[in-house]
């Protein structure tokens, strides 16, 4: 089964939109089973459906009921309607006539049965209904041989068949017909020349006149005359018959009712999408006219003879599911609890696509003027001399008829809305071969189109582009795909769509336009601060950055134009001039410059962007805060609250620096006094340096008890400062 490249999503469509078609032409009602049966074999996409009666069936009036082989009869359901969705699927639907109960069976590609499952609609008119719709297994064939009474495993020799049903009545042409019961088969050895024997195989019967011995080379046609068993045998070929076929399945339908009846199939199946290119013809005297064809595929294995065929333009969701495989739950001893292990899921939403793409494929040739021609094909700067040639001599294409695409050419589509998707139904019948293509006229109509020069300096630097901005003034939904526009009855450019609905309108670029120039010039100005303010010990600084644009437009062709200028849109930046754009998107804005010949025009394009500056004024020395105060941004009670912060950091740093000073005459103290003790230890305790040196370690000692103390009064002084500035800056909130 094909998975639509794994991750589309392939088939829901038989769930919505079919039924959608379709609600108002299905209306099944139930019948009890009559008394035929119907057999159908396909051929090639058509259904053939042979009718015959059975056993239960009574004679004709005045004549004895006839063999199954003389009773048959054949119908077919031709292919009869297709839709074609862009999302990848299509919708197949046959109608044809059956007599009586029938069997109609339709072969499909493997890789199709599970859309198939998923999508089949079946419905049989006119008082009949539906039985069953079965299909072959997926099982291997062995598997599903070795499932019959005879098995046909391992492609068995005629003994072996034979030895299956030992036991077993048969009718023998040997040469004279012999009925009896199998026995057994044996291999007898029997000569055939002088000391040369061969093996045959002999089967051995009971019959009325007792047992014999019939060699199965000699033996005509051998019949089993059980109808069950024989049945089994036909069933096990038909199993291996449509093996051959090992991409294909068969599904029958079996349609229950008396008399003739009409009976419809519909399903979905995975198909190339169907896709659309258009015609603009642009001219200063007429209207924008607009021409649309659609391009459809017939990928299947049948021919389209005159079916009626709908294009419906929209994103159905469609998926694929397995339903073809089977499927084994492991189940709970307590208790089943089918699909335990599934869910329900949930998809993301998909995002809008972006509102304008341009695509340049072409550009005119340098120097060219549009009144003389563009030639076949737009040329860039630097084409090779002998192209340059080429395209001058195309120039006599201006002096022609003028292009009218409603000459030879109509509209063969109706549209309409199915559900919330847009449909394009084809008027006349649609005949096309399999695995070929065709194109499909489905617009031809009027359209409102305002030109435009369209620059973007991501796109082009130095010209923009031709374009125009298109409005769908149609009742039709345009389906996204190419657009080659002619211009003055000169092939001008092409051009991309998106998905465009009614009265909606796109910008579209097709050429390159050599006769404007546009030049960009970037001016970023310094950064000033525009307010200051204190919350909560914090010093917020606002910061007000400005950048401008300005673009110099020339245009040194022979008409006015319209430039239309893409500018990046940061969220982070305020537009301040001009106050609106044109156009917004997503993600740009567009602004309208009238350049009119030889008058150079300029647009300059003002942003702003703001962005506060987070200081704590613990951190912050008196420096900074003098610039701050210095800016003219400060209000006056910004500047006492600043003045008081500084008042207070300086009455915390007098205190730290007067308990510094104490700190380091300890520290002086204790590093000169292992120097002295270690002096002492080389002296005699009687001599005068001894006495001093102890005299001055007992004067140290005394400097010690005063200072220590006094250092812990300025620390405990100091951490009460910085509590009281803590506090103070806390509930500082000013402006």
């Amino acid at each position: 089964m094909s998975s639509c490249n794994k991750s589309r999503i392939c088939g829901l469509v038989g769930v919505i939109v079919v039924a959608a078609l379709l609600a108002t032409a299905f209306s099944v009602t139930s019948q009890p089973p009559m008394g035929k049966t119907v057999t159908a074999a396909d051929t090639a996409g058509q259904v053939q459906v042979t009718a015959n009666k059975d056993a239960s069936a009574k004679p004709a009036p005045g004549g004895e009921e006839k063999s199954p082989q003389d009773k048959q009869g054949t119908a077919t359901l031709p292919l009869k309607r297709v839709v074609l969705f862009s999302s990848g699927v299509g919708y197949f639907e046959h109608d044809g006539k059956v007599t009586d109960n029938a069997k109609v069976d339709l072969k499909f590609k493997v890789k199709d049965i599970n859309d198939l499952l998923k999508s089949m609609v079946v419905q049989d008119f006119d008082g009949g209904h539906i039985s069953t719709v079965g299909y072959g297994s997926n099982d291997p064939l062995d598997k599903r041989l070795s499932s019959f009474a005879i098995n046909l495993n391992g492609n068995p020799a005629l003994a072996q068949l034979l030895e299956q049903v030992r036991g077993e009545k048969v009718e023998i042409d040997a040469p004279n017909k012999i009925v009896g019961t199998i026995v057994s088969i044996e291999t007898r050895k029997t000569e055939v020349g002088k000391d040369h024997f061969i093996d045959q195989a002999v089967l051995n019967v009971s019959t009325d006149g007792g047992l014999r011995s019939v060699v199965l080379e000699s033996a005509g046609a051998i019949r089993l005359l059980n109808p069950k068993l024989d049945g089994e045998l036909q069933k096990a070929l038909a199993v291996l018959a449509t093996a051959h076929e090992t991409d294909k399945k068969t599904v029958s339908f079996d349609f229950r009712g008396e008399g003739h009846r009409t009976v419809r199939v519909g399903y979905v199946e995975e198909t190339p999408i169907w896709k659309t290119s258009y015609r603009l013809v642009l001219s200063d005297e007429k209207k924008p006219f607009l021409q649309g064809w659609a391009i459809v595929e017939n990928p299947t294995e049948v021919d389209w003879n005159d079916v009626q065929l709908s294009l419906v333009s929209g994103r159905p969701i469609s998926f694929t599911m397995d339903l073809y495989q089977p499927t084994y739950i492991p189940r709970p001893q307590a208790h089943l609890e089918l699909f335990s292990s599934l869910g329900p899921q949930t998809y993301e939403q998909d995002m809008v696509k972006q509102d304008v793409e341009f695509r340049r494929l072409a550009e005119r040739g340098e120097g060219l003027d549009r009144g003389r021609a563009l030639a076949a094909a737009p040329m860039m700067p630097g084409t090779p001399m002998a192209a340059r040639k080429a395209a001058a001599a195309g120039a006599n294409f201006a002096a022609r008829a003028p292009i009218n695409l409603n000459q030879g050419v109509e509209s063969a589509a109706t549209t309409g809305n199915v559900g919330e998707l847009f449909q394009y139904a084809i008027r006349t019948p649609v005949t096309l071969s399999r695995h070929e293509s065709a194109m499909l006229p489905i617009l031809n109509s009027d359209v409102k189109a305002e030109k435009f020069s369209i620059y973007n300096s991501a796109v082009q630097a130095k010209h923009p582009l031709n374009g125009l901005k298109l409005t769908n003034s149609t009742n039709l939904h345009l389906m996204q795909g190419p657009i080659t526009v002619f211009d003055d009855d000169t092939y001008a450019g092409d051009a991309m769509i998106q998905d465009i609905p009614p009265q909606s309108e796109r910008l579209i670029s097709y050429a390159l336009d050599l006769d404007t120039e546009v030049a960009p010039e970037s001016k970023i100005q310094p950064e000033q601060i525009t307010n200051i303010r204190i919350a909560k010990g914090t010093l917020i600084v606002d910061r007000k950055y400005v950048r401008a644009v300005e673009y110099a437009v020339k245009n040194s062709g022979k008409k006015a134009k319209k430039v239309l200028i893409e500018y990046a849109h940061d969220p982070n930046w305020t537009l301040v001039s001009p106050k609106e754009p044109a156009e917004k998107t997503r993600d740009k804005y567009r602004f309208i410059v009238d350049a009119k010949p030889g008058e150079p025009v300029k647009l300059v394009i003002n942003e702003e962007r703001s962005e506060p500056q987070m200081i704590a004024l613990t951190n912050i020395d008196e420096n900074t805060i003098a610039f701050f105060v210095r800016s003219g941004k400060v209000s006056e009670k910004v500047k006492a609250a600043l003045a008081d912060v500084i008042k207070r950091k300086q009455a915390i740093q007098e205190v730290a620096q007067k308990r510094g000073q104490l700190e380091q005459q300890i520290r002086t103290i204790t590093d000169d006094q292992p120097r002295i003790r270690e002096d002492m230890g080389k002296l005699d305790h009687g001599t005068d340096l001894y006495k001093r040196y102890v005299k001055k370690l007992s004067d140290q000692e005394d400097e010690l008890e005063k200072l220590r103390p006094q250092v812990k009064e300025l620390q405990e002084r100091e951490n009460e400062l910085r509590k009281a500035l803590d506090d103070y800056l806390l509930g500082l909130d000013v402006a």
